[in-house]
């Protein structure tokens, strides 16, 4: 008799045909489904089997895998366990006639990384700015004394510009100026001098001890320190002199300056990568192995001194092949080393950073703004296959961009951003001063004034009409609510205003008796108040058709008794510019306060209201038009829509 062959397909997650490891983080289980056929006999008789073991070990661990109502699809899962690493897995079919092969898709491989690689709030910190004495620098014991602002915030990774002494050739003035003063401190991307480079610590600050104290300070906290990495250098790095070989030249034999266009770096030089090609046979490749050897030393030693996590400066303007070479290097030594890559370019080659081992990537959001571009955006992040490999870290500014809509829209637009970026993605982050609504820029441009990049600066961090309370809620809500914790669970909602965006993020869990649940409306115009009906997904809560529940707005701490997929709200950004909402049964969360319907002013507006439509139905009455439109925006809508005027018992007993 004929042999069935067994085939597997379809197995996801799968990058690239397994070319690529795919990405997961070590709390949360992995999660994988097969189609699996067995010619023209039905699958009853498979046994279907998710292998894994970590890579290196040569015994495979087996979970077994469940049929869904197709019965040709399969699903499993293992859970790391909290151990970080690379892992292989496959899907077995083994058939119940014993001498029936079974079958074995190929060995596919995933990084396990660590949980803030998927989920942390970054507070990106100018060390030189954290000081109270003007012209001077402030320095890692300085710093300590702002930690316990920052976690109150509720940020959970400090992230430090480059701490490495600075070049004095060409060094910048302030506001990117050519020319410096003797008491300019310079640019800290501008990396080496004669008292050290990428290994040592700018003398300012203070020492190489001093920096580990701050690590241990910054944990003590519950804060990962996050730390920028340049890989190019100032014509006075010690590199300059002891490796000429490894610096690109022009035909005078003079440092050409490093660009990343429209910009030109005449204080930095970049590294030549592949040094020495133009010698003997041979000869490249040993100095070439000496460059790179030496660049993954220098992400050792800052592993050495407590870093865990590492923003890279400008990596698309370095070689692919040089990342996936040290990164996988790395993370073959420290297997919770997470990389942000800073790369502000085409598409492809933000994928292409991604797919070779960067762990995070920062993204367009910052010129996300309208309805259908953010739509667009993120569901291309968070649904296409881009998620299995890229995550996007949301920034709200850096010191090179302060968004035009932050320039214009004042404390409105600086809240509405950050509510953004806290609630569309499980990963974000801000830039110091951002708290205190800072947004003096050139005009035309998104460069600050008087940027802490090029000069010393003293912030009062308690400056009136910071929205620091605004921070530590939405940080806290996204402590408090699992279904922020994760990056690919958004999905888009209708919103009728094209002014206001709706969306929502319900917990993946499937563990869980009651999925947690978040939607977030959002009034992207900081300038006018903005009504919409906003459509709830009540069929994915369990919550049935007419039934009641509860809408906690998460921000104000409000709850609201609702009984339809349909609600109607008024965001005014001078008050309010986004709400964050989760749904609770009654019977599981009880309403605070009355709700007798019991309300005098409504019945009198009702009765004015219908009056007015009569005239202007039946009498074409232009004045009563006029006077119902007045009526029901100034006095009805803001009562009975969600927001800060609502009065429940009013819209009881108005509807």
């Amino acid at each position: 008799m004929k042999k069935q062959k067994i085939k597997i397909r379809s197995i996801y997650p799968e990058l690239y045909g397994g070319a690529y490891p795919v990405r997961s983080e070590s709390d949360v289980p992995f999660f994988v489904h097969a189609d699996v056929s067995a010619g023209a006999k039905d699958t009853a008789g498979l046994s279907v089997f998710l292998k894994y073991r970590k890579k290196g070990e040569s015994g495979w661990q087996k979970a077994g895998m469940c049929p869904d109502v197709r019965e040709n699809r399969f699903y499993g899962s293992f859970n790391p366990g909290g151990n970080t690493g690379r892992y292989e897995y496959t899907v077995e079919a083994v058939p119940s006639k014993s001498d029936d092969k079974p079958a074995t898709y190929k060995i596919l491989e995933v990084i396990i990384g660590p949980p803030y690689e998927r989920y942390s709030a970054w507070y990106e910190m100018f060390h030189r700015s954290m000081g109270k004495t003007p012209g001077r620098s402030a320095t890692f014991s300085d710093m300590k004394g702002r930690l316990p602002e920052i976690k109150r915030m509720g940020f959970d990774v400090l992230y430090l510009v480059p701490v490495h002494p600075i070049g004095r050739t060409n060094r910048k003035g302030p506001n990117n100026s050519l020319t410096a003063g003797p008491d300019d401190p310079g640019c800290p991307w501008s990396i080496g001098n004669e008292t050290g480079g990428h290994k040592h610590v700018h003398p300012d600050l203070g020492t190489i001890d001093d920096f580990r104290d701050f690590v241990k300070e910054c944990r003590k906290f519950e804060m990962e320190v996050a730390l920028d990495l340049a890989l190019s250098c100032s014509p006075d790095h010690p590199y300059v002199r002891e490796h000429p070989d490894w610096f690109f030249r022009n035909p005078d034999g003079t440092l050409k300056p490093a660009e990343n266009p429209p910009k030109k770096y005449e204080d930095t030089c970049p590294l030549n990568f592949y040094p020495g090609e133009n010698g003997a046979a041979g000869a490249a490749d040993d100095v070439r192995e000496e460059m790179w050897q030496e660049m993954k030393s220098i992400f050792v030693f800052w592993i050495q001194q407590g870093v865990r996590i590492f923003r890279i400066d400008n990596p698309h303007t370095k070689p692919t092949e040089f990342w996936r070479w040290l990164i996988n290097g790395i993370r073959d030594e420290y297997p919770d080393t997470v990389f942000l890559a800073e790369a502000f370019t085409y598409y492809e080659k933000m994928e292409e950073l991604a797919r070779i081992g960067f762990s995070q990537s920062y993204t367009y959001f910052t010129w996300r703004n309208t309805k259908n571009e953010i739509i667009e955006y993120f569901t291309k992040l968070t649904t296409s296959p881009v998620k299995d490999f890229m995550k996007g870290n949301l920034f709200t500014n850096t010191p090179d961009i302060c968004p035009p809509i932050i320039q214009t829209g004042g404390s409105p637009a600086f809240k509405m951003r950050i509510a953004l970026a806290s609630t569309l993605s499980s990963v974000y982050g801000m830039y110091n001063g951002y708290e205190l609504c800072e947004s003096d820029a050139f005009p035309g441009t998104e460069t600050y004034k008087n940027s802490e990049k090029y000069q010393y600066k003293v912030w009062d961090w308690d400056r009136p009409g910071n929205i620091k309370d605004y921070i530590a809620a939405l940080n806290k809500i996204r402590r408090e609510n699992p279904a922020l914790h994760y990056y690919d669970n958004l999905i888009f909602y209708n919103s009728t205003n094209d002014n206001v965006v709706f969306y929502g993020k319900i917990s993946p869990d499937p563990g869980s008796d009651e999925k947690n649940n978040v939607f977030v409306a959002v009034n992207l115009n900081p300038h006018e108040l903005q009504l919409a009906r906003l459509t709830l997904p009540l069929h994915k809560l369990s919550v049935g058709s007419g039934d009641n529940f509860v809408l906690e707005e998460l921000i104000t701490q409000k709850e609201y008794v609702c009984n339809d997929s349909e609600i109607n709200v008024r965001l005014d950004p001078h008050k309010e510019p986004a709400y964050v909402f989760r749904v609770s049964s009654c019977e599981k969360k009880p309403v605070k306060g009355s709700r007798s319907g019991a309300s005098p002013l409504a019945n009198e507006h009702g009765r004015v209201f219908f009056e007015l439509r009569e005239r202007a139905n039946k009498k074409d009455d232009f004045s009563a038009r006029r006077e119902l439109s007045t009526l029901y925006f100034n006095e009805v809508a803001p009562r009975v829509f969600i927001g800060e005027a609502y009065e429940a018992d009013y819209a009881v007993q108005i509807n």
